[in-house]
């Protein structure tokens, strides 16, 4: 009889990892508490895979011998409380997908700057001419890619909620990018398990290979050093001068994983910013451990085009440049937007509030922003948190007007930019129709 698959989550990631659970011989339902997409609903159906929507049938799903549950299904619910109870097996897509591939994979993790890094390093290998997939939190599922395709390297975008659930992946090379409070709903709102759960990336490394991680980031303190112990560890930091660590100096980026020197003029990196920097010096540590060479590498970081919302130029309209950064849903990304530029910025923010302790950028704001926009259903605490120390602050909950406000209060050599500090869910769908929008609005300039 064959074993019982249960795929909780009829997103991109569980019908990939339904899919491929069918292929390896498994008895496999897929259960979703909402609603499935048509699409995704028309190929369960046509792969002859059974599932429900709108519902949980407990009973039948821990009869499971496998659970491979959705990333975004927390702990908490009643559901993931019986099966645990119960003793049955949860694992991640990602987990199960691993099982049957012999790629070599590359783990990215961090609260920030992961789509970037990852996609950067995707770019890198493939530009170099390597067979490589990019898969995890973007494009097509893990799971999906191992039963369709034929790649010897993996990029891997990882969130904390995925290496919750992860347990025997065998990453060649691990990137942990920083970690800074996000998601502590999640976590009993205790950052100390956020921070162990993102330190998991370094327990699934083989032993003898590479972990790459921010030295800077203060956080996770001597915890590294456990954590990477039996790894071949490869720091980099903005600090000087360094022999053994990738550092910045006289603005030239310089990269030492291995025993030769690299080094690339940051002029010469197409993402700007300093945040970018370093995402570009992990992505470039990664590349260069899969063998990629210095000539594929600087040729990679000089052409890479980043994902769309995150710090993505829009037009340039009568000499002032016009920024969507839709994706910067909390304060620490706004700081790594604001720092970005050096003209004076119309600042387009707001949305649903995550608890944001706006004094984080005040200084900043202070410096760079001659005009904030307020951009939501609620606005009074960023009114309130910047009505003394911005020269104009004004609100709406219509981005067309938001728009042309900007329009009128830039002058040329100005930067307008959107990067919100909020979700997007009171006025928008999620992020990227938020960006969407915006870009709409200012191509309508």
């Amino acid at each position: 009889m064959n074993r019982k698959l249960t795929i909780l989550g009829a997103g991109e990631s569980g019908v990939g990892a339904a899919l491929l659970g069918k292929a390896k011989g498994y008895d496999v339902f897929v259960s979703d508490y909402g609603s499935i997409a048509n699409e995704l609903r028309a190929e369960l159906k046509e792969e002859g895979i059974e599932f429900e929507e709108g519902r949980h049938s407990e009973e039948r799903i821990l009869k499971s011998d496998l659970v491979v549950k959705s990333p975004g299904i927390p702990e908490s619910a009643p559901l993931i409380k019986a099966l645990r109870s119960n003793g049955n097996l949860i694992i991640s897509e990602i987990e199960f997908a691993g099982k049957y591939t012999d790629a070599k994979l590359i783990g990215i993790t961090g609260t920030n700057g992961k789509t970037t890094t990852t996609l950067l390093t995707y770019h890198i290998l493939k530009d170099a001419g390597f067979k490589v997939g990019v898969a995890g939190n973007v494009g097509k599922s893990f799971a999906r890619q191992v039963l369709t395709e034929d790649y010897d390297w993996y990029v891997l975008e990882l969130s904390s909620f995925q290496l919750d659930d992860t347990y025997e992946l065998k990453l060649e090379i691990g990137v942990l990018l920083n970690i800074t409070p996000d998601h502590l709903d999640r976590y009993d709102n205790d950052f100390q398990k956020y921070i162990a759960s993102k330190m998991r990336i370094f327990h699934l490394i083989h032993l003898g290979r590479h972990a790459v991680y921010w030295l800077d980031d203060t956080l996770y303190g001597d915890d590294i050093k456990k954590a990477t112990r039996g790894l071949n560890v490869h720091p980099f930091s903005l600090g000087g001068d360094a022999a053994e660590i990738t550092h910045i100096q006289n603005d030239r980026l310089f990269y030492v994983p291995l025993d030769i020197e690299v080094s690339a003029p940051r002029a010469d990196i197409s993402i700007k910013g300093l945040h970018n920097a370093l995402n570009a010096m992990a992505a470039g540590n990664a590349a260069l451990l899969a063998g990629v060479d210095e000539a594929s590498l600087l040729k990679g970081l000089k052409t890479f085009r980043n994902a769309e919302h995150r710090l993505e130029p829009v037009r340039n309209l009568e000499s002032v440049e016009y920024i969507n950064d839709s994706k910067a849903t909390n304060l620490d990304s706004v700081k790594y937007a604001l720092d970005a530029f050096d003209t004076p910025i119309v600042w387009i923010a707001g949305g649903i509030d995550k608890g944001n302790d706006y004094s984080l950028v005040e200084a900043l704001v202070q410096e760079k922003v001659k005009a904030l926009i307020c951009l939501g259903k609620d606005n009074s605490k960023l009114i309130t948190s910047f009505e003394n120390i911005v020269p104009v602050v004004k609100a709406t909950d219509d981005l067309i007007k938001a728009v042309r406000w900007a329009k009128e209060l830039a002058v040329p050599g100005d930067t307008v930019l959107l990067s919100p500090a909020c979700s997007s869910f009171d006025l928008f769908k999620n992020y990227e129709d938020r960006g969407e929008k915006f870009k709409e609005a200012v191509l309508a300039l």
